[in-house]
């Protein structure tokens, strides 16, 4: 991968500006800079390659008017010719102004290689060269999982993904396999998986001191979802390779824990499926006994990445973590009342929710708490099981799939359930179209504040 970001202290200079500090700026600049930003129109937003008398550039500046957004000078890196720049900034806005050059790298190649050369980014500290590296390659991690159609995306590539996490930070890496879900009483992960040609299975990395706090990540890794016998229309199943975004997510963030080694023992749980048509396929109306104990009538097939997150939630539970935490893609309903950019979350502990809100606000990675509304726990009542796996009723769908996945998580716990869009729809700065991770930093910024700070 090409250099974008190091720690020499020469380059072309680069100033980030604010609105606000830009005119006092522009006072302390030379008569031909002033006169150059003066002919050239510039009105005090966006950039501008500013030339020496000899043709060579002579400085660059940019003005935004969030310097602290980490995505405020996403695009940068890809509007400024390949050569080296050294930046000036304000310290309190240097995280954010690095992550964004940085993050604006991203390109998923693995089909279309593109051997464009970009910019590199002198920041004169290494520490933070380190610091916004590990964010990048964990968040684009995250991105190149969904991204990866899911030909070459199923339940045993997840599982080289842990694997290699293991080979390059140490832990341990098992798989349950097949018909020995069933063996070892995983039932809903077996069922919902047990259609496809590539075998369901519980991956379960484990890493980090076991005398440390307890942290246990579960994530959704339904690698297609075709709805399952009730089948997605053409438009709904077209983005489906997303739909194993939380198992992706858990795995970015295990990379931003494991690679800045937090003092925590982490586990993370990834039921990896795919969701398909055949004649074993599980059926509207059948009733499956969970790993639990608890008895779930099917509703409707297309509600299933809930049930493979039920049996690993029961099996997370085992350890008792002091944090457990899940991401799925799990409902239209988020993004109804949501939208598609901004990620939503239930908690148990009302502390936990609002330190994390906090800690996404100050890095640009902002979530939302949504309420789990007990209530309308009794849409979820069946008149043969103990509880149907979706609502009756359309409303409120991301409650009602978060009150279903309670009924698995022990009173105490300190639970967070993210249900993500994983994929932007439309570009923004340092966003692509694409797969995308949402809430990994806000969360990786908690877990640090909480748990001591990462080397």
């Amino acid at each position: 991968m090409q250099e974008i970001i190091n720690a020499e202290q020469s380059g072309i200079a680069l100033h980030i500006q604010t609105t606000t500090t830009f005119t006092s700026w522009l006072e302390q600049q030379n008569q031909q800079t002033q006169n150059w930003l003066e002919q050239t129109d510039f009105s005090g937003n966006g950039v501008s390659i500013i030339p020496a008398s000899n043709g060579s550039i002579a400085m660059v500046v940019m003005v935004v008017k969030e310097p602290n957004d980490y995505f405020a000078i996403g695009d940068l890196i890809n509007q400024l010719p390949a050569k080296q720049y050294f930046l000036h900034t304000a310290q309190d806005y240097r995280q954010a102004v690095v992550f964004g050059w940085a993050i604006g790298n991203y390109r998923f190649d693995l089909y279309v290689k593109n051997d464009k050369k970009f910019p590199i980014l002198a920041i004169g500290d290494q520490e933070l060269v380190d610091d916004v590296q590990r964010l990048v390659l964990a968040t684009n991690l995250t991105r190149d999982l969904i991204n990866t159609p899911a030909g070459d995306m199923m339940p045993e590539q997840l599982a080289d993904c842990a694997k290699s996490l293991v080979n390059e930070f140490g832990g341990q890496v098992s798989q349950i396999i097949g018909d020995e879900l069933l063996a070892q009483n995983y039932p809903t992960i077996h069922t919902v998986g047990r259609a496809s040609v590539h075998q369901p299975q519980l991956i379960d990395l484990n890493w980090g001191d076991t005398s440390h706090p307890k942290i246990t990540l579960v994530g959704k890794g339904v690698c297609f979802d075709s709805g399952g016998l009730d089948l997605k229309p053409a438009s709904g199943m077209r983005l489906m390779k997303k739909d194993m975004g939380g198992a992706a997510h858990v795995l970015g963030l295990a990379r931003l824990i494991m690679s800045n080694q937090l003092p925590v023992n982490l586990r993370v749980l990834v039921p990896a499926v795919e969701n398909a048509v055949s004649n074993n396929a599980f059926r509207p109306g059948d009733v499956i006994t969970t790993r639990s104990g608890i008895k779930v009538e099917i509703d409707n097939t297309d509600a299933e990445g809930r049930l493979v997150l039920c049996d690993a939630l029961t099996e997370a539970e085992n350890d008792d973590p002091e944090l457990l935490i899940d991401f799925a893609t799990l409902t239209g309903a988020m993004r109804v009342a949501l939208g598609t950019e901004l990620p939503g979350f239930f908690s148990t502990s009302d502390e936990v929710a609002d330190d994390l809100t906090r800690e996404g606000r100050k890095i640009s990675d902002p979530v939302w708490r949504m309420p789990l509304h007990s209530a309308y726990r009794d849409l979820l009542k069946s008149n043969v099981a103990d509880m149907t796996n979706c609502a009756t009723v359309p409303f409120g769908g991301a409650i009602t799939a978060a009150l279903y996945l309670q009924e698995f998580v022990k009173p105490k716990t300190d639970w967070l359930h993210f249900d993500v869009m994983a994929w932007n729809n439309r570009k923004l700065s340092g966003r692509p179209i694409g797969g995308e991770a949402f809430g990994i930093r806000a969360v990786f910024a908690y877990l640090n504040t909480r748990y001591g700070s990462a080397k």
